[in-house]
């Protein structure tokens, strides 16, 4: 019995108006492609909801340049309820999402031209790498980062996500998860102080630990190739007290609700995060149904009750209406799928 990660699906992105943020960023992101819009009850989710099921709008938007998507949720039977503060770099949580780029300066220039909140010039990080940093009209920040692996070449000048930074109390505490679980075993750096590539970003003038991560090995599984290679950055604030970004709140609300992977294996999985002591606090347990889609999901917490989710995918829609689906659930484990098959997803393309 095994497990194993293809990459990051989704970042979870809770809105107030999900038609109105998805035209967004289809327009600036290219997050274009539709691979599920459904409108239901999460009847699962308990444990972050404060004890009651929630009626939501989610849909799950894809950019083929590769990178994980965007899943745009939306509360329908209650209001939305965005962060009470400015949410700065360290924050306990889920900070900014990482978004790649081929080319970081023809992204900015291009950002720039468009009238977009570019927070920053094209900086380096202390690795040498390209980036940038850009605010949504949502209060949501991006990173912009520059990664030469793209799934297939498109108009837009990025592709999906490329990871996250996420606000920790303490590295060695959260690397359990990061680290063990979810196979970010490389440190590409670990340092401390001030950095002048933050300048611009909220928080970004503290004192810090950052310790980005990636993984050394090439990631498998049937939408690995769409995936890519991916990293996470956390960070530990240590000139201030952090706060948790969903304290009060639930999840769903608007803000970054949680970083989903794509994974093979979930029985596997559940041993291993409880054998490492982080057991599961949302199990789906078999099969759960997004009108078109369906699959086994499962979520996680950091120490600092980050929230991580894990999806099984079983079915994939790629014509709806003649019934034609893609199914995965019998699919050998690490066996990726060929690129005409995943391309097929291009197929759910919305066109403004």
């Amino acid at each position: 019995m095994a497990s194993i990660i293809s990459g990051i699906q989704q970042m979870g992105v809770g809105v107030s108006d999900l038609h109105e943020a998805w035209k967004w960023y289809r327009q600036h992101f290219g997050m274009d492609i539709r691979v599920f819009e459904d409108e239901a009850i999460a009847e699962l989710m308990l444990p972050h909801t404060d004890g009651q099921p929630r009626k939501r709008y989610a849909a799950l938007a894809m950019n083929m340049q590769g990178g994980g998507g965007f899943e745009i949720w939306q509360h329908t039977g209650k209001t939305p309820e965005p962060c009470g503060f400015q949410i700065l770099l360290g924050d306990l949580g889920i900070n900014i999402a990482k978004v790649k780029s081929r080319d970081v300066r023809l992204a900015h220039k291009n950002f720039v031209d468009k009238g977009l909140e570019v927070l920053t010039e094209v900086v380096t990080d202390p690795s040498g790498n390209e980036n940038f940093f850009v605010k949504d009209p949502y209060g949501n920040v991006f990173q912009i980062v520059k990664e030469a692996y793209f799934f297939q070449k498109e108009k837009s000048v990025n592709g999906g996500i490329y990871g996250a930074i996420i606000g920790v109390t303490d590295f060695e505490r959260a690397k359990t998860v990061y680290c063990d679980i979810l196979g970010y075993d490389e440190i590409v750096y670990d340092e401390q102080g001030k950095f002048e590539d933050l300048n611009g970003v909220p928080g970004g003038e503290e004192t810090m630990r950052r310790v980005l991560l990636k993984h050394s090995e090439e990631r498998t599984g049937p939408f690995s190739k769409l995936f890519g290679p991916s990293q996470i950055e956390l960070i530990s604030v240590k000139t201030r007290e952090p706060r948790k970004i969903y304290e009060g709140r639930i999840w769903g609300d608007p803000g970054f609700i949680h970083l989903c992977f794509d994974i093979q294996g979930m029985d596997a999985l559940r041993k291993k995060c409880t054998e490492k002591g982080f057991p599961f606090t949302v199990d789906s347990a078999d099969s759960f149904d997004m009108g078109v889609a369906a699959g086994h999901f499962a979520y996680i917490e950091d120490p600092d009750g980050t929230l991580i989710e894990f999806v099984e995918t079983h079915r994939l829609p790629i014509i709806k209406k003649v019934g034609w689906y893609m199914n995965l659930d019998k699919r050998k484990l690490g066996q990726r799928l060929p690129n005409w098959m995943v391309k097929t997803i291009a197929w759910g393309r919305i066109r403004d």
